[in-house]
């Protein structure tokens, strides 16, 4: 995937991820680094069969290799002042540390093969490893984790697991995911991290897990529709790169994150691509303490928020916080509505029952439903925007406005809206694969555009 390998994983597993938004923001994050004094994080070994040697043996030597670089206790010293590492193998994994079933492996499961994948179900036994260490040593130790990790896996035929990401690797996936991808002593965030994001009530959350591993807070955003969901996590990937580089919170929970300034030049690069005309790239945020949810990493939580940018609700504000941060262009067609017009608005029309039922079975993840409708221009006339559906019930459809409008000036893009179905012109379906049906009417008014 192009902006995080699991750019916007939308999925609900096992009742991992709950169905609700959360609550109004909490209170700011306090000025300052955030990293933690001290970093504790899981990984573990799984065996479909019989281990290819002893496991604690093998730690036991690619520790000794490791020439004191981390240490096994049993419990972490007090004061912490070097890395260490606590290891048990465990024989009975489907009662104690049960491994991921085949549906959560669509979405989790990195480099395993269909008979890796069936046999994991059957796994016995796995030996669990918790790394704990000083924010001293944050970037050392943690690579040292990556290999120590890596090297047991390869010599006892196991297959990796990552506890703060719930995802289980083959050991060549492993090795191009955690192992790669450094410029120096600066990891690309997104090669350690993914992002959940869920449909609430109306609109949809999204957290990172894994970011404990560098001793930094998990990312939360809430409350947007599924048409942003690209530009959010870019917005994502910025924050959690800027603060893994060492970027500070301001008093009040401020905190302006640069694009342009990201050190890791591949991270940098590929952010760079989403950029449109009229981009800043650069993004003023609020920070709060974010609200934990079922599903959530056991870590700290920051959410972000929009309230540095114009508009009359937060939906307005997150708009126009992506526009200025990524950029891009809205342009007005004046339409003549001819015979080939209406008929096609007419046809568009006639499927609206069946968008109905099926907005209200509920859409699957990462899928949306828009809508054009008329907007009355003060000064006589109308103008005709998308607005993506949050709620539909009966004739009233409540959704986002897609469009910034240019001669309504109490509307903004993103503003929360109302309109009544009787009023629809066509509409858009945009499936989880990035598929999308309808829009007829635009193809129309674009021939007449280029008549013009």
């Amino acid at each position: 995937m192009s902006l995080l390998k699991h750019l916007f994983l939308a999925v609900v597993l096992n009742g991992l991820l709950p169905a609700t938004l959360t609550a109004a923001p909490a209170d700011p994050v306090a000025a300052g680094p955030l990293v933690s004094s001290q970093i504790s994080y899981e990984f573990a070994i799984y065996y479909t069969g019989e281990p290819a040697k002893p496991p604690l043996k093998v730690l036991t030597e690619r520790l000794a290799d490791m020439k004191a670089a981390l240490r096994w206790v049993d419990q972490p010293p007090r004061p912490l002042k070097e890395a260490v590492l606590m290891a048990r193998l465990d024989k009975d994994v489907q009662v104690d540390y049960r491994p991921p079933s085949l549906e959560s492996l669509k979405y989790f499961g990195r480099g395993l093969s269909r008979e890796q994948a069936v046999a994991l179900r059957g796994a016995r036994t796995a030996l669990i490893l918790r790394f704990v260490h000083p924010q001293q040593q944050a970037i050392a130790a943690y690579r040292n984790s990556l290999l120590l990790t890596a090297q047991v896996a390869q010599d006892t035929n196991g297959l990796l697991w990552d506890e703060e990401t719930r995802e289980i690797f083959a050991i060549d996936s492993w090795q191009k995911s955690r192992l790669e991808g450094w410029e120096g002593d600066i990891a690309d965030v997104t090669k350690h991290t993914v992002i959940h994001a869920y449909r609430g009530e109306k609109l949809v959350r999204a957290i990172t897990l894994g970011m404990t591993k560098f001793g930094l807070p998990d990312v939360v955003v809430n409350d947007f529709s599924w048409s942003h969901n690209s530009s959010m996590g870019s917005l994502i990937n910025l924050l959690s790169q800027s603060l893994l580089e060492g970027t500070r919170v301001e008093a009040h929970g401020r905190c302006s994150v640069d694009l342009h300034a990201i050190r890791h030049s591949a991270r940098r690069q590929s952010l760079e691509q989403s950029l449109l005309t009229r981009s800043t790239g650069v993004a003023k945020l609020d920070l709060t303490q974010g609200t934990r949810e079922a599903g959530d990493p056991d870590n700290r939580l920051v959410e972000i928020q929009f309230d540095q940018y114009p508009g009359p609700d937060r939906y307005a504000r997150q708009s126009a916080l992506l526009q200025s941060l990524f950029g891009g262009d809205d342009s007005i067609t004046y339409a003549q509505h001819t015979k080939r017009l209406v008929a096609a608005s007419e046809a568009a029309r006639a499927k609206l029952p069946d968008l109905y039922k099926a907005f209200s079975r509920g859409l699957v993840p990462g899928e949306y439903l828009l809508v054009k409708a008329p907007f009355t221009v003060p000064t006589g006339g109308q103008e005709w925007m998308w607005v993506e559906v949050a709620t539909w019930k009966g004739d009233a459809i409540t959704g986002l406005l897609k469009n910034d409008p240019f001669n309504i000036p109490t509307l903004h893009g993103g503003q929360m809206v109302k309109v009544s179905q009787a009023q629809v012109f066509d509409y858009i379906r945009r499936f989880a694969n990035g598929q999308e049906e309808g829009n007829t009417t635009g193809k129309i008014l674009q021939e007449q555009e280029a008549k013009h």
